[in-house]
């Protein structure tokens, strides 16, 4: 049997929503996705493997439905997730083996920022030029924010969930345009999810300080 044939029963209607048939790809997506933000949240090293699985699923999803930069974003997410796995386990540095929670200095925003706006013009061009995409400025606006979001949660950075709201606000309606309305509700989840993991992440933020303080006193 051939790679495609083996994928097929994952391209097969699961259930009906709005009348739009809902894939088990797209339904596997929406539960490995929720998962991997949940984890994230709480800093959960486990969200890096759910993760991937997740990308391996939306690479199939959005092939499908011609978003062909997120389809392409989810390769880079892989890589990104290889390092994020790897960082959050060994970038504390000698004695502090896990990475802690910090804020975005103005360096690193100033290249985020910078990084985003290239990425998401070249991106346009391409997929205006290259593909038969019907929404090239949004699939590549999302693109580059995702791409810079997921850096700064590799780093553990609390302003990369600004950058995830921001792109979660765009993907939302992109989905439901692209009638993957279940991915789109997904998106309206993942944006709770963000608004829960920011406040923790800066609760955690606040604790690591007042210990620095207590240990300097």
């Amino acid at each position: 049997m051939s790679l495609a044939e083996y994928l097929d029963p994952l391209q097969q209607p699961l259930v009906t929503v709005l009348g739009t048939p809902v894939s088990w790809t797209e339904v596997l997506g929406f539960g490995s996705g929720a998962l991997c933000v949940w984890l994230v949240a709480r800093q959960h090293l486990a969200n890096w493997p759910i993760g991937i699985a997740n990308n391996v699923f939306f690479i199939l999803l959005f092939t499908q439905s011609g978003l062909y930069a997120d389809a392409g974003l989810q390769i880079v997410f892989i890589a990104l997730a290889a390092y994020g796995w790897w960082t959050w386990t060994h970038g504390g540095g000698p004695g502090s083996p896990d990475l802690p929670v910090r804020r975005t200095t103005r360096t690193e925003w100033t290249w985020l920022l910078a990084a985003g706006a290239v990425g998401a013009l070249v991106l346009t061009a391409l997929l205006a030029r290259a593909t038969d995409s019907t929404v090239p400025f949004w699939d590549a606006l999302t693109t580059a924010l995702s791409l810079t979001a997921t850096y700064g949660q590799c780093r553990k950075l609390v302003e990369s969930w600004w950058l995830w709201i921001a792109a979660d606000v765009v993907y939302v309606p992109l989905y439901a345009y692209k009638e993957l309305y279940l991915t789109s509700l997904l998106y309206c989840g993942f944006l709770t999810l963000c608004l829960i993991g920011l406040r923790n992440w800066r609760r955690d933020l606040a604790g690591e300080r007042r210990e620095t303080v207590g240990a300097t006193a």
